[in-house]
């Protein structure tokens, strides 16, 4: 065993790492937030567009049958307008041989507009009972309805029976129409219509304490008269003929603009307002209709202006101009929703892709590594003439006490000739002594350990493969076992010339607690299966650092261990593919690795994975554009990395997010289903790596609940890596803590 010292002082390395992991960690925190704050927005955005299609918070509920015995008898059998001046309830009608053409439940972007042309084509003014969500809906609809001198009225924010809601959710319901208002046409309104009412001696002992709150509050109800019933589609004549008054009553008449298909009401209206004309009707708006009311009232005639057709005063007597708070909130509820309007199906047609791909992947995994095994394992594969040769193992280790001497305890028992390396990167708790003395006491002359000053992980494997005097290097992690046979396995690829590097089995070796056991899962299914993948369609992206083999002038060629990024495995690895070399899997070499015991550490490597590759592919950006073998990287791997390892992980939460959403709002039983279809293909899939790697499928047990939790995880930390990456964020190699729990390959399985 040899030894080589650093010529200079150690001590400074410690404390410039704790000075860079602490800045790291501050530097950290805001994107953690802006990681979260993202996936807040996300979910308000479909909050809020369930909400307005009445899908969170909907009530179908419609009261019928109730009694009427606290209604005032004046109001039952008094006019379609119920107002409340002075507190007292005061019913008026509309004036004979007077239409107050009214419609509810628009504007809907279809028929409202035509509604809207047919009424500027005869000159006639209407009044508009709205929906609140549809109007943050449509809002350019509205303007124009507006613009044109129709009036406008509430018809509720998502059109529920106010007589089962509290106080609250009245009053929410009211003030978000309003708002609704203001931000698509500047204006409030002072008139109300419930939604299911029809005249008003259907008012009952629900609904009445409702009209009275409103009134208090300054808002006129409307009721109707005559009713044309075009929501049942009988027909053209008989919606003309249901909304005719009788005997040249004047009346409040209801047609619907929205709330279903309304070509029969497109077609009626035009005959219904030649008919009324016919008959020497004249049509207005509500607030017409009370003015010329109380004009008769008083032996006067109604003011200029007060029965307005389409050409008549943008501001009808009803309307206020909204200024103010009201304005801002208004716009700003209109843009959200428009932001909504967009981002949902979008959303939803990203959920539909990403479903797609990943169904795809799994397809996709599952055949090429059937194909993959088959092809491997077959009697008479071979890489070519047996690899017996010498070769160089290097162990790159910061602050590796409790796991260095079972790593060279493993590689004692290798079957194969190997050299140990040990770079010891300017640890400060004895790492170094304590592989001397597991050297000496296991009697290996074959371990040189090296002392360097702290430089990162890169740096340490460059200095091991600078020293090594074989040309086959083998790079484990300081935390890694090896089975006897797992050099001997990893090297024999090399056989074939065109080999540069290979890629081991790595697998979890502290698979006991819960983290573990999902840990083992993704391992085996995530990483493996995906290997073989990789392996066939000869884009392997990363050898992980755990277990990884090169020949040693294919790693000095292409510059050795990068520092550019987190993830030089990742980097060395797509640099060998733009050299020309053929990187392969071995399945049979496996290495016994200690992963991440708490969630803190778990979160801290994934993100520097997640990093790392971002940063290594577009290092090598350019390897789209590369010729010839060098660049099938380019033109396979790199797609299907991005494709399955970036765009589909970011986009894959909205499955879960939608999934909750849909079992909440929408049909509970089939959202179920769909996510336990999905669930079923990936345990085939995971069965069926577990199958291939001979491992004890108890594990699946723990799959469901790595489904609801652990990816969750994976997530957030993409989306992190993610921002990091916007944001121009650095990272430098952090080391986890160890515990040294894993001794020996022999007890895993």
């Amino acid at each position: 065993m040899t030894t080589t010292t650093p010529s200079r002082g150690r001590r400074r390395a410690p404390s410039r790492m704790e000075r860079a992991a602490g800045k790291a960690a501050a530097l950290q925190r805001p994107r953690v937030i802006l990681a979260l704050l993202l996936l807040l927005a996300l979910v308000c955005v479909m909050l809020l567009d369930g909400y307005l299609r009445a899908e969170v918070g909907g009530d179908q509920r419609v009261r019928t049958g109730a009694s009427s015995s606290d209604v005032p008898d004046d109001v039952l059998d008094g006019g379609p307008i119920v107002t409340f001046r002075g507190g007292q309830a005061t019913t008026v009608s509309v004036p004979d041989k007077t239409i107050a053409l009214t419609f509810d439940d628009g504007p809907n972007p279809t028929w409202t507009p035509q509604v809207l042309a047919i009424l500027e084509k005869y000159d006639v003014p209407a009044t508009f009972f709205l929906v609140g969500s549809m109007v943050s809906r449509y809002p350019s609809v509205v303007r124009d309805m507006v613009d044109q001198g129709h009036e406008v009225g509430i018809h509720t924010f998502t059109h529920v029976d106010l007589s089962y809601q509290s106080d609250a959710r009245v009053r929410r319901e009211m003030e978000q129409t309003q708002l609704a208002l203001a931000g698509a046409a500047g204006i409030t309104t002072t008139l109300f219509r419930a939604p299911y009412s029809s005249e008003t001696d259907a008012i009952d002992n629900y609904s009445w304490p409702v009209y009275k709150k409103l009134g208090q509050d300054g808002y006129t109800s409307v009721f109707v008269d005559t009713d044309s019933d075009d929501w049942k589609r009988p027909g053209v004549s008989k919606i003309v003929q249901w909304a005719t008054p009788k005997k040249n009553k004047g009346a409040s008449v209801l047609f619907h603009d929205a709330g279903g298909e309304r070509s029969q009401t497109i077609e009626a209206l035009p005959r219904y307002i030649e008919k009324m004309r016919a008959k020497g009707y004249t049509f207005t708006t509500i607030s017409g209709a009370l003015d010329e009311q109380q004009g008769q009232q008083q032996g006067q005639q109604a003011p200029a202006g007060a029965v307005p057709g389409t050409g008549g005063s943008r501001l009808q007597a009803a309307h206020r101009e909204a200024t103010g708070a009201i304005l801002y909130e208004g716009k700003a509820l209109v843009a959200a929703v428009a932001v909504a309007e967009w981002a949902v199906p979008t959303l939803s047609v990203g959920l539909m892709v990403v479903g797609i791909a990943v169904m795809g992947r799994f397809g996709m995994m599952l055949l090429l590594a059937r194909r993959h095994h088959r092809l491997r394992n077959r009697r008479r594969f071979g890489w070519g003439p047996g690899v017996t040769r010498p070769v160089t193992v290097i162990v790159p280790a910061y602050n590796e006490k409790e796991c260095i001497a079972n790593t060279l305890d493993s590689l004692a028992r290798s079957t194969h000739p190997i050299e140990i390396i040990v770079v010891d990167d300017g640890s400060t708790d004895g790492t170094s002594e304590i592989a001397r003395e597991a050297a000496r006491a296991l009697g290996m002359s074959n371990v040189r350990v090296i002392r360097q000053e702290n430089a990162g992980k890169p740096a340490a494997l460059n200095h091991g493969v600078r020293s090594a005097r074989h040309d086959i290097v083998v790079m484990m992690d300081g935390d890694t076992v090896f089975e006897p046979d797992t050099v001997r396995q990893l090297v024999q690829p090399f056989a074939d010339p065109e080999v540069g590097a290979v890629a081991g089995n790595a697998k979890v070796g502290n698979r006991t607690t819960v983290i573990g056991a999902w840990q083992h899962i993704e391992y085996v299914m995530g990483f493996n299966l995906d290997r073989r993948m990789y392996d066939l369609l000869r884009c392997m992206p990363t050898i992980p650092g755990a277990i990884g083999a090169f020949r040693r002038e294919a790693v000095l060629r292409v510059g050795g261990m990068s520092e550019d990024t987190l993830a030089e495995d990742t980097d060395i690895t797509i640099a060998m593919h733009r050299d020309g070399w053929r990187v392969v899997y071995q399945e049979h070499a496996r290495a016994w690795t200690e992963a991440p015991g708490s969630l803190k550490q778990l979160w801290s490597q994934r993100y520097r994975w997640s990093y790392g590759t971002m940063q290594a592919l577009w290092k090598h950006r350019k390897s789209l554009t590369d010729k010839g073998p060098s660049g099938r990287f380019g033109r396979v791997g790199m797609p299907l990395v991005v494709l399955f390892q970036i765009v589909t992980p970011v986009f894959a939460p909205l499955i879960d997010v939608f999934t909750v959403y849909s079992m909440i709002f929408i049909d509970f039983t089939a959202a179920l289903l769909a996510w336990l279809a999905v669930l079923c293909v990936q345990l085939v899939c995971a069965a069926y790596a577990f199958r291939l790697d001979r491992e004890k499928y108890r594990y699946l047990l723990m799959m469901p609940l790595q489904q609801l939790a652990y990816r969750q995880m994976m997530y957030l930390v993409l989306i992190h890596s993610c921002v990091t990456a916007l944001t121009g964020g650095r990272l430098r190699w952090q080391k986890l803590k160890r515990t040294g729990e894993v001794g020996t390959p022999a007890g895993a399985g």
